[in-house]
Formats: C-alpha cells, structure tokens, sequence
C-alpha cells in the first residue's frame, strides 16, 4: 500500500508547488513587469493582474489542510502550536525587516503572521463547519472592511498601508499595526484571510491524488471566476451601479470627476482596496478592489490554476517539465525575500527583460540549490530550513499517517508561509 501511495503523493505536492512557483512569477511580473495592457503577450499579465496575493493565500491554506492530513484529517501532535507561534513570529520579523529596506514592494509576511495565527483554531473545525466559514467569510469580510472603515478614519482615503519597524518601537506604531494589519493594510485580515479559508476547506473535501479532480477543479473554478467579474459586470451595468458610483464619486472624490475614468481613480488612490462612500464600491471586481465578487473571481482563476497543475502532473513530460518549477515552489519563502532585497539594491527598471532575468535566475538559481543540497534538509531553501530548524520538536508521525497520500514531508510545511504582495 505505501509503494502505491507514495507516488500519488508526490504529484500532488508537484502540482501545488508548481502552482505556488506559477504565483511567484505574477508576483514578479507585478513589481518588475511591463505595463498591464490588454495586447500580445500582455493578456497573460492582464489574466495574473492582482491574483498572485489571492493564490498565495489560497495555497497557504490548502497546504495547511494537506499537513494536517487533508481529506482525512488527524488530531496534531504534540507541540504544534507552540512551532505556530515561533513560525508567525519569524514571519512578521522577517516581513518588517523587508519592509525596511524600502523596496516600493507592499511585503505581505507580516500579515501571513496573522493570517496563520488565525487559522489555527479553525483547522479544528469539521469539514462542513469549515466550509460554511469559508462561504461566508468571503462576503462578510468585505462587506465588514467597508463598514467598518469610518469609523477608523477610512472613509475616503487611507487604505494600502503595510507596517514597518515602528510596530515594535512603541505602543502607538504597535496599536497602527494592528490597524494596519487587522483593517486598513495593502492586505488586512477582514479581505484576505478568506482565501486561506477557502483553501482549507479545498484540502478538505478535494483529494488532489484521485482521477478527475482536475478536471472539476477547472471545470468549477471556471464558472467561479465568471461568476465573480459576470454578477459584477451586470450589476454595475444593467443594475445602475455604476451611476451610483459616480454620483458617489461627485460628492466626495471630486479630483476624480474630470478624470478618463473616475472609478478607476478613486481605487488608484485606495491602493486598489474600496472606499466608503457608496455600498455601490462593493459591486466592482477590479484587482485589489478586496470586494466579494473579486474575491469569487481569484479564488476561482486560483482553482483553475491548481487543476491544470494537476492535470499537467497526470502527464510524464508535462511532470518532468514541471519538476524544475516545482523546485521555485518549494523555495517560495526564499525567492520571495530575494526579489524583495534585488529590487531595494538593484532598482531594476520594469520591462520584459527584467522580468525573464528575474524568473530565469529564480529558476536556475533554486535547482542548482537543491541539487546541491539534495541530500540534506537545506534543498528546501535557506529561509524554509531556518523556520523548520527553529520549530520545536514535535511527536513523530506514525508509519500508517507518513503513508497516507494527504500528508506531506516535514520540510513541505514551511513552504506555505511564503506569500507575495503586490508592490
């Protein structure tokens, strides 16, 4: 039986670290790529334009279910939630110590911290209960952030904001971070944590070993991402949204009237997120809008992803081709930092050939790593090998939970804590 699962479980792994390696190139192709513009090879950054931070986290999340043994989940060993702890903790350090170095990149490690600190109860839940929090989670949070904002100052303008040091020097940078991180950030709690929910519940009832499952996640995903820019498109067109929105934007964005498009404007200086103004702001689906139809959109582009990485690992060559990918998925956490300190240092201007020198190098920079590490717990990358290091040691699985194709290797486990924002 182990003999037949294992490889199973190694194509999984495969396809959701492809999946996680496809992300770190959006994340790239945001910070160091051409202008998004809807010609030639520019309609694959238009499909990518703010999805890499929604499949990030999405993909944080399933690999959380999957290390908890996916659709079969299993009681925690002992000492997990202190190696929780330690790992979110090194996480937000690490994230203010990137923001410091003033990249322009909008670093999303520290809010990980948080994202990961909040799902630790809920990977308790049973699959139904997880599902239903997923299900609402998506509208709630959303819908929350906008009530929410005036209350805290965000009515019209203050949102996309990501801490630095000044979280740790003092109680008033300590209680803006929390603002920050919770409400107010380039990816707070309230609209980003459901994409982690969401792919939890995905490990939990998608067994991504089992015949045909790649074709309903893309089949699914789909219709979930048409759904999600369909209902919104509908809703601001032949629902009057829009006008509202205008009249919104009249009233109180006036340096956005007179502009090629005044919707566009207003979420240009929001950072992308919506502002206050209008309940109408909750009805468009544009990137790092943070509303609920944006949010069905990437989680569907994001399953659609993870099925044709499935799909792909079903075939030989397509799987000996992915491997070298893969390898940048399992390095996610490294690469990502790396970028972050090339773009402080080297100040790369943005274009096509920045941006394959920066996927190129990734790409042949994490194989030659893991070649040269394969024998030991480093060919998972620096930064993954010192989070698993530092983590206490836990109670050894069993034989029969090491078997189980749901369960991936120690060191896979750290790799779901990379995550790329959007600059």
């Amino acid at each position: 039986m182990q003999e037949r699962t294992a490889p199973s479980a190694n194509k999984r792994l495969l396809s959701v670290d492809s999946a996680r390696a496809i992300a770190v190139f959006a994340m790239f192709a945001a910070h160091i790529g051409p202008p998004v513009r809807p010609e030639g090879a520019g309609y694959l950054l238009v499909a990518f334009d703010g999805r890499a931070p929604a499949i990030f986290t999405l993909i944080a999340g399933l690999s959380l279910t999957l290390s908890r043994g996916g659709t079969k989940p299993r009681a925690q060993p002992t000492g997990a939630l202190p190696g929780t702890l330690i790992r979110c903790a090194v996480l937000a350090a690490l994230g203010l110590a990137l923001t410091e170095l003033r990249s322009g990149i909008a670093v999303i490690l520290t809010f990980f911290a948080i994202y990961f600190l909040a799902a630790e109860p809920l990977a308790r839940l049973r699959t139904r209960a997880l599902i239903a929090v997923a299900t609402v989670s998506v509208v709630l949070g959303p819908v929350l952030s906008y009530a929410l904002g005036p209350y805290f100052g965000y009515r019209i303008i203050g949102r996309g904001r990501y801490p630095g040091f000044e979280a740790v020097t003092s109680w008033s940078g300590f209680g803006d971070a929390l603002d920050t991180l919770l409400l107010s950030g380039a990816y707070p709690w309230l609209t980003y944590f459901p994409y982690v929910v969401v792919g939890m519940a995905l490990g939990r009832v998608a067994n991504l070993s089992r015949p045909g499952i790649a074709g309903r996640l893309i089949g699914w995903g789909a219709l979930t991402t048409l759904a999600g820019h369909g209902l919104s498109a509908l809703a601001l067109g032949p629902g009057g949204g829009r006008e509202v929105l205008l009249r919104a934007i009249a009233h109180s964005h006036a340096f956005a009237v007179n502009g090629p498009d005044p919707v566009q404007a207003v979420l240009a200086k929001q950072a992308g997120a919506i502002p206050s103004t209008s309940w109408a702001w909750l009805l468009v689906d544009d990137p790092y809008s943070q509303t609920p139809f944006e949010t069905v959109a990437n989680i569907g582009f994001s399953w659609v992803l993870i099925g044709l990485a499935v799909a792909a690992c079903r075939l030989h060559v397509l799987e000996l081709l992915l491997r070298p990918l893969a390898v940048v998925g399992t390095m996610g956490l490294s690469v990502y930092a790396a970028h972050v300190l090339a773009r402080a240092e080297l100040q790369p201007q943005h274009g096509w050939p920045t941006l394959g020198a920066f996927c190129g190098v990734s790409l042949v920079g994490c194989v030659i790593w893991a070649y040269a590490f394969r024998a030991t717990s480093l060919r998972r990358g620096p930064l993954e090998w010192a989070l698993q290091a530092i983590t206490p040691n836990r109670k050894a699985p069993t034989p029969e939970s090491r078997a189980t194709p749901e369960t991936p290797t120690p060191e896979n486990k750290a790799t779901l804590e990379a995550s790329s924002p959007r600059g």
